[in-house]
């Protein structure tokens, strides 16, 4: 497998916008109600003053109390950000320039700068059927580059991918309330993936990123017939794309629609992109949901 070519600076700088944004949408301020309103834990109402942010009034209590109350939390003083990256066979496929697991690991060192930049830890998890690669969460100064060195190491990638085994392993490994970000493109989901999801989704703060390139979910058409690779098996398969196009792209939207309907579900905030989409764009959209729903 070639090195994989990860151009963090063009990401950083556009994460770095993104900072400036929420900053100046007061988004930061409330950082923790954000990105992990289940890590905190409620203490008390406290009656609202001129100097509180009136987005943390609770309507309905102020309404049973007859006066503007706002709720306070205990907050922890760091959180953990754990990031699940799929770094299976089925990422290491691109009909671009990049394959799907260079532009996983772009988003993952961009998330990783954003963490440490708001002085909590990240933490990464490099999965396929095995656990590949594990660090735990730090807010050091070497902790990026770490992250970095390990998405930049060809020996973690290949195998096909296990959400299930992954999810339960974090499961083990930490009792503390947290962040979890998985970033994968769902596919070749094994059995029985939901239930442990769910258990996951009880315990920590998610969001799920699915990345695809469009060759996932469309075939290319006119252009004669074509060898497919099973990334798992090495068999190669010759195929005439306009025969199977529709059908293919119809199993794929249902597959997809399955899949997203499981997100919601559930709860968890999804980012639903492909390798040819913005993906700070998107992020700043989910960012701006969040806090419309804590407003």
């Amino acid at each position: 497998m070639k090195e994989i070519g990860i151009d963090t600076s063009r990401l950083v700088r556009r994460i770095e916008g993104i900072l400036k944004s929420l900053a100046e949408a007061r988004i930061m301020s409330r950082y923790r109600r954000v990105f992990l309103g289940k890590g905190l834990e409620f203490m008390d109402y406290r009656v609202y003053s001129e100097q509180d942010d009136s987005s943390r009034i609770d309507w309905k209590a102020s309404m049973r109390g007859n006066k503007l109350l706002i709720r306070e939390y205990k907050e922890e003083r760091e959180l953990d950000v754990y990031i699940l990256l799929d770094v299976g066979s089925s990422m290491i496929f691109g009909s671009t320039d990049k394959l799907k697991n260079e532009h996983a690991a772009e988003i993952t060192a961009a998330i990783s700068h954003l963490v440490i930049k708001s002085e909590d830890k990240i933490g990464l998890i490099m999965y396929s059927d095995k656990i590949k690669k594990e660090i735990l969460p730090a807010n050091t100064k070497d902790q990026f580059f770490i992250v970095l060195r390990a998405l930049a190491d060809p020996k973690y990638y290949g195998g096909k991918s296990n959400l299930r085994n992954v999810l339960e392993h974090l499961m083990r490994l930490t009792k503390r309330k947290s962040l979890l970000i998985i970033i994968s493109d769902f596919l070749n989901l094994e059995k029985n993936w939901e239930g442990p999801l769910k258990i996951a989704n009880e315990k920590f703060d998610m969001m799920m990123i699915v990345l695809r390139d469009i060759r996932d979910e469309v075939l290319p058409r006119n252009i004669g017939k074509i060898v497919i690779s099973n990334p798992y098996t090495n068999k190669d398969l010759i195929v005439d794309p306009d025969l199977i196009s529709r059908e293919y792209a119809e199993y794929n939207k249902l597959k997809k629609a399955q899949l997203i309907h499981t997100f919601k579900k559930y709860g968890l905030d999804y980012i639903d992109m492909r390798t040819d989409e913005d993906f700070t764009l998107l992020f700043l959209k989910i960012l701006k949901r969040r806090e419309m729903k804590l407003a």
